[in-house]
């Protein structure tokens, strides 16, 4: 095989196209029972400033340490007499008035890492601040949840590059940008061609895992490709490419493909100088696009039975910095949207401003409780197993 021809089959097996084994059983038809359980996540990439989401309009530290870039009361869309939400956050407000918003704060882990590669990791793994794993808490999901003759219990990413979260020990999410672009690439005649000359015999060597995945995405792109036209949305949502995402996430609900998770990025979020036009974009980028996915779910009657959540990796210091930013800090904040919630508004306290650890806000909620929640609660998965650990349930579901 040339080169250049091994790189492009490498390119189309490991990037875009990571496909797990169970994919094979798209080749049968399915259906989606009625009340059936779906997670969005939306990961707010490169640390979000969490004192400029729900922002504490009433607290004299905040407006001391952030003299040009703290928010107004006047600005803040406010949730109550103490918090308001970033004036860019209208839907958000909207759905906090509507009872179908929940926030929590102060959450994180103990002994953090302002690094943006570790602490992701430690998000996507589900591990411990000084606990190295390989497996994503999704993946394991997938490996505890998909076997062999089991309905597929599924995972997309809307990415061309799929998260550690989605890798499991032997199952792995599925990563693309949009199925008639997934569809398109496995119907190029140079792959059908090499994947119906190569045939797997005796120990898989390299080469074979890639012939090997490639097939199985050749399998499974197709049907993912016509489930996703069954129920095209109707509705409206912005060109940007959140709100693109999220309408290809919304079309797949609807369709009779039984996926469990979805998830899906927005960054950067890395507001180490001219923080404020950054998050205002940023934001309003999520504003609009959450604003038509909610309304699409409503109007095809899923809004109970999908739960979006947000998380960002950490939060900023409480003080701005000298160039109208913030720096690495740790605990921040969640969203949670659904017409299921249990808990609604704010769920726990505002951060307290007076108990800082070096300059940082302290963390109240250990991020695994979220975790194992949404996997006991909305998932009705063994939760201990896949976080390794038994977890504090929390109320909001």
């Amino acid at each position: 095989m040339k080169r250049k021809n091994f790189i492009q089959l490498g390119s189309l097996a490991t990037g875009s196209l990571m496909v797990p084994n169970f994919l094979k059983a798209f080749e049968k038809p399915s259906s989606v029972p009625a009340g059936n359980k779906v997670v969005v996540i939306i990961q707010l990439s490169g640390g979000n400033d969490g004192l400029n989401t729900v922002i504490p309009v009433r607290n004299d530290i905040y407006f001391r340490q952030r003299p040009k870039l703290g928010i107004k009361k006047e600005s803040a869309l406010l949730i109550n007499d103490d918090a308001g939400l970033h004036p860019s956050l209208t839907a958000f407000r909207e759905l906090h008035d509507a009872g179908s918003l929940g926030i929590l704060n102060s959450v994180g882990y103990p002994n953090p890492d302002r690094s943006h590669f570790r602490s992701m990791d430690i998000w996507h793994t589900a591990s411990g601040s000084r606990e190295y794993l390989d497996t994503g808490w999704l993946g394991r999901y997938l490996d505890a949840q998909c076997k062999p003759g089991d309905k597929p219990t599924r995972a997309m990413e809307i990415d061309d590059v799929l998260s550690l979260a989605l890798k499991g020990e032997k199952m792995k999410g599925l990563a693309f940008r949009d199925p008639k672009r997934l569809y398109g690439s496995s119907q190029e005649k140079y792959f059908k061609d090499l994947s119906a000359a190569h045939k797997i015999a005796g120990k898989e060597a390299p080469v074979d895992y890639l012939y090997k995945t490639m097939a199985e995405t050749l399998s499974s792109a197709d049907y993912i490709f016509q489930q996703s036209k069954l129920h095209p949305t109707r509705q409206a949502y912005p060109a940007t490419s959140l709100g693109q995402n999220l309408k290809t996430i919304a079309s797949l609900i609807f369709s009779e493909i039984n996926t469990k998770v979805y998830y899906v990025s927005l960054g950067s979020f890395d507001t180490h100088f001219a923080q404020e036009a950054q998050q205002k974009r940023l934001f309003t980028e999520l504003n609009d696009a959450v604003k038509s996915f909610t309304q699409d779910l409503k109007a095809n009657n899923r809004f109970d039975d999908v739960l979006l959540f947000t998380f960002s990796e950490f939060g900023r210091r409480v003080s701005q910095n000298a160039s109208g930013g913030t720096d690495h800090g740790t605990a921040n904040n969640m969203f949670f949207i659904s017409g299921g919630l249990k808990q609604k508004g704010l769920i726990n306290t505002m951060p307290d401003l007076s108990d800082l650890q070096d300059g940082d806000l302290q963390y109240k909620v250990d991020f695994r409780d979220v975790y194992a929640t949404v996997l006991h609660k909305w998932l009705d998965a063994d939760d201990a197993t896949i976080i390794g650990k038994k977890s504090n349930y929390l109320a909001f579901l």
